[in-house]
């Protein structure tokens, strides 16, 4: 197997390569060897990465089976069950055979004598950073059912706040797809028909007139080729996400769009402080959980702000100090965090901006929904009677004038 790998030298020089080994854990040992210290080391994509992209997307476990999968163990493990036999119960009943394995394999590793976490950490593509540094440290402190609680809790505030824009999105997405495909029917097919009793009479017609004639006319002939462009363009753009500078420039654009990017702002800062929150108070160090914290917020930009933010607490900040120089959070969020930090209150403070924020999200998406309807009712109606009046007028007035 070929691994890339970006990783220090002594002198901090970065070297980038590929290294053959047989597994992941051989590859960074090869690394070491030749005195580098690994940074990012990843399976190189293959020729049969397409077969795996397809896997992935049956391969997977869904949010809501990973709060079921902890709701299920902390209550067992709460009951005095050992984890194996609460494993084995929780592999007997769930449906995905993907996860099943991936349990299996759990349960297998666990009578082994190895850790919980240290399971989970085998399947980082299943379980998320927050959910190990919580598990691990549960069983450390020896409140492994209480933690879980609080992995299966966040997991399930996470998965809401991720859909809340999704769902106040999906049923404009459905109209508009509806009205392009209409449109395009009716531009291709429709509209060249209306027109030909006005072009066969030659009469005089106003300039739109003439622009929806021509458009007509080129849609008829060349429809193949505008659906090419058009299918290239969204190919083109999803491929462009997909790389960094476009993951970058698209996370930047997201929190400056008017109206939604006031939710895309809200989400993130529930999620700062609802995952912080949650590492507090599962014991892990604030420099670890501020790191921690920025791998899963989901977006650069307020990965960059929160990375910065680690960095002040490690010399001896405090995390209020690099928040309120920034735009990027309310002032109410700071001055709570400051007031937090000093009364020792931190991750009581945190719980309660999260919620504060979650229910400002869940109200702006209900409104954006409300506000988006009558806007695509608008733009709709204005397109079909410029239509109408640029066809239908002519076709009128040429009617009149020849009784």
């Amino acid at each position: 197997m070929k691994f890339v790998f970006k990783a220090k030298t002594k002198t901090g020089e970065m070297k980038e390569g590929t290294i053959d080994a047989p597994n992941k854990d051989s590859a960074i040992s090869t690394i070491q060897k030749n005195n580098l210290f690994p940074i990012f080391v990843t399976e190189k994509e293959g020729e049969d990465s397409l077969m795996k992209t397809l896997m992935k997307y049956y391969d997977r476990v869904t949010e809501k089976e990973l709060v079921v999968f902890f709701r299920q163990l902390a209550i067992l493990i709460e009951a005095k069950i050992p984890i194996v036999v609460s494993l084995t119960a929780i592999l007997e009943q769930n449906q995905n055979h993907y996860f099943k394995r991936i349990i299996q394999e759990m349960i297998n590793d666990v009578e082994d004598g190895v850790p919980l976490s240290n399971t989970m950490e085998k399947h980082k593509n299943v379980f998320s950073v927050i959910a190990i540094n919580v598990v691990k440290t549960g069983e450390f402190s020896g409140n492994l059912s209480k933690s879980i609680n609080y992995v299966a809790d966040n997991i399930e505030k996470n998965y809401t706040l991720s859909n809340r824009i999704k769902s106040a999105m999906i049923y404009p997405a459905i109209i508009m797809v509806v009205f392009f495909i209409i449109g395009f029917l009716v531009i291709t097919i429709i509209l060249p028909k209306l027109t030909i009793m006005i072009k066969e009479l030659k009469a005089e017609v106003p300039w739109y007139t003439r622009m929806v004639i021509a458009v007509g006319d080129f849609m008829q002939g060349y429809w193949w080729a505008v659906l090419i462009i058009i299918f290239g363009f969204i190919g083109g753009f999803i491929y462009y996400l997909r790389t960094e500078k476009g993951h970058k420039e698209f996370d930047v654009v997201k929190i400056k769009i008017p109206i939604i990017g006031n939710i895309f702002r809200g989400i993130y800062v529930a999620r700062f402080a609802e995952n912080l929150g949650v590492l507090l108070t599962g014991g892990i160090p604030i420099v670890q959980a501020l790191e921690t914290v920025s791998a899963v917020i989901g977006n650069v930009v307020y990965e960059s702000l929160i990375l910065k933010t680690a960095e002040e607490v490690k010399n001896g900040g405090q995390i209020n100090v690099v928040l309120r120089n920034s735009p990027l959070m309310p002032p109410m969020v700071t001055h709570m965090v400051k007031i937090g930090e000093e009364s020792g209150q931190i991750e009581s403070v945190l719980k309660h901006i999260a919620k504060f924020y979650e229910t400002e999200t869940e109200n702006a998406t209900k409104n954006l929904s409300t506000l988006i309807e009558p806007i695509l009712m608008i733009i709709i109606g204005v397109a079909v009677g410029f239509l109408a009046f640029a066809v239908l007028m002519p076709i009128y007035d040429i009617a009149g004038q020849i009784k």
